[in-house]
């Protein structure tokens, strides 16, 4: 068994951005000569979110209007009031999806379904530098 990582540099550009990052998880695991096991992928930081979706047109504005609809940026927030930094609702958000998700894979392939991609969310509200981490287990 071998453990594995590495990372996914993204530089988003504004709130609610939705970036497919399923080709880089998909070649990080070619590289690592890996033929099965499981992929954990991870956001550090707490206004960003790791997912998997349909990347269709529909969905990429469905996700945030449903999350606007679970924590409205116009919301009283005690984490805004607190450090007046305007996105009480983006740690919400964040807390809601998570932070990382894990998928496993087989004979170098992660076992999505067919339309299904891995997803980071941009939930802050300004551009942010994001390193996602990706660690693999297996052999």
């Amino acid at each position: 068994m071998k453990v594995l990582g590495s990372e996914i540099e993204i530089n988003t550009k504004e709130e609610n951005e939705i970036i497919n990052i399923t080709a880089e998880v998909e070649d990080i695991i070619l590289k690592s000569e890996l033929k099965d096991g499981i992929v954990s992928i991870f956001v550090g930081g707490s206004t960003g979110a790791i997912t998997t979706m349909e990347f269709e047109p529909g969905l990429i504005e469905d996700v945030p209007a449903a999350l606007e609809r679970m924590a409205p940026a116009n919301g009283k927030y005690q984490h805004h009031l607190r450090w007046n930094d305007g996105n009480g609702h983006s740690h919400v958000k964040a807390a809601i999806m998570g932070p990382g998700i894990t998928v496993p894979f087989r004979n170098c392939q992660p076992t999505l379904g067919t339309w299904q991609k891995i997803v980071f969310i941009e939930l802050d509200v300004k551009p942010r530098n994001r390193k996602i981490i990706v660690q693999l287990i297996g052999e």
